[in-house]
């Protein structure tokens, strides 16, 4: 995670508005972001939040 902000409430915050806003799925994001998508959903996990691909965004 390179450029991403590293704050977990941030990077929540920073994600879902990605999502919204340009990417169908997170797959998609990591992809373009070039990102391990296993790192995001594990440091958002540490804070409760758990990506749900039915409304695409973490909850």
């Amino acid at each position: 995670m390179n450029t991403l902000p590293q704050d977990p409430m941030i990077l929540l915050s920073y994600l879902n508005t990605q999502l919204r806003d340009f990417y169908p799925n997170l797959h998609d994001l990591c992809l373009a972001l070039n990102i391990n998508e296993e790192e995001i959903r594990q440091k958002l996990e540490s804070i409760d939040y758990i990506y749900n691909p039915e409304t695409n965004r973490f909850e």
